[in-house]
């Protein structure tokens, strides 16, 4: 089957690799649409990161390159392995893309996304969405019933914000300002929307800004080159400020603009992945008693997600920029994400 392969940086590879086999306790699943990540990004240009070093392989899933790329994946169950009674062949699904070890005190406690070993399905082994077929684990299989598969590629990302937004405590009638109108940035905003919460994004490019607009999932639009975001934040929420914060850009003015706009014990939720270290302005951070939060991926929240999903609350399909071949990957995928990423939201590539 074809399957996107990393071998090195800026060396991905369609590869011809055997079809992964059922074994207890899992499911294959055959793969309808894959988005393509910032992570995925990352790693083709800066790699490996996330993606096992040559000569050391993931402690879990036992590889190192070449790994098969994609964890925001939708598909549809084409066989079950023996012990699994609650899936069954034809059913639409998505995948929560982790490898964790069940045995640290993290995992034990709950918080399994904090794995002292967790790894990405996608990125750590395991194979991947950018691939024909993927065998997973039971327990990382999420049904979503009449959710279109293309949307459902969107699942995982969405969680990313879901979780952020847990982690925020946000609630109905809240004011937030989210930092940066990527795809982790409009999605979190559209899990503030579906959750009842007034939402202002702040964002430089146009095309951005518009797509914020267009989806629905921003109620206020502030350009930082043209305007005081702190004071147009005070001005929209009768001089209190922002209720709750997240940061999705990963630049440090973004990251100053938001502490300023938070009112007094207001909260921020840092989403990014910073390439190198932030600067924090700790006098605001302790002047007003806020409270910096960090989120990394998601913890039991798909179920949730997919509920908001499909009782209408969010909707999807407009962040859907483009649909792409396996075989295109690189050119009309990462290539335009890469020199284009103010008009692609999120690229699906069917494989």
């Amino acid at each position: 089957m074809r399957a996107a392969r990393f071998h090195a940086q800026k060396d991905i590879r369609i590869d011809d690799v055997p079809e992964p086999v059922t074994q207890p306790g899992t499911a294959k699943i055959k793969v309808a649409w894959c988005g393509i990540c910032g992570t995925d990004l990352h790693e083709y240009l800066e790699g490996p990161i996330f993606i096992p070093a040559p000569g050391h392989p993931h402690p879990l899933a036992g590889e190192e390159p070449p790994v098969t790329l994609g964890h925001e994946f939708s598909g549809t169950v084409v066989e079950v392995g023996d012990g699994v009674d609650d899936l069954a062949v034809g059913d639409n699904v998505v995948v929560e893309p982790y490898f964790t070890c069940g045995e640290c005190a993290q995992c034990l406690a709950g918080n399994y996304h904090l794995c002292v070993k967790m790894g990405f399905i996608g990125l750590s082994g395991g194979g991947g969405g950018l691939s024909e077929a993927i065998v997973v684990k039971r327990q990382w299989i999420h049904k979503i019933g009449d959710i279109p598969l293309d949307e459902a590629a969107l699942i995982e990302p969405l969680s990313v914000g879901h979780h952020a937004v847990t982690r925020s405590g946000a609630k109905p009638g809240d004011v937030a300002l989210i930092g940066g109108a990527g795809p982790i940035g409009l999605l979190t905003a559209a899990v503030l929307k579906g959750l009842g919460v007034t939402t202002i994004i702040s964002e430089l490019s146009e095309a951005r800004k518009a797509k914020a607009l267009s989806s629905g999932v921003a109620d206020h639009v502030l350009d930082p080159s043209s305007e005081d975001v702190p004071t147009r934040v005070l001005e929209l929420t009768g001089g209190v400020g922002a209720d709750v914060a997240f940061e999705c850009a990963g630049v440090n003015a973004v990251l100053d603009t938001l502490l300023t706009a938070l009112k007094p014990r207001g909260v921020l939720v840092n989403i990014s992945i910073w390439g190198h270290p932030a600067t924090v302005d700790m006098q605001k951070v302790v002047l007003k008693e806020i409270d910096l939060r960090g989120t990394i991926a998601y913890v039991r929240d798909h179920e949730a997600v997919i509920k908001l999903v499909r009782d209408g609350k969010i909707d999807l399909k407009p962040f859907i920029t483009g649909r792409i071949d396996l075989a295109d990957l690189i050119t009309q995928g990462f290539d335009t994400l890469i020199h284009h990423n103010d008009t692609a939201v999120k690229i699906l590539v069917h494989p």
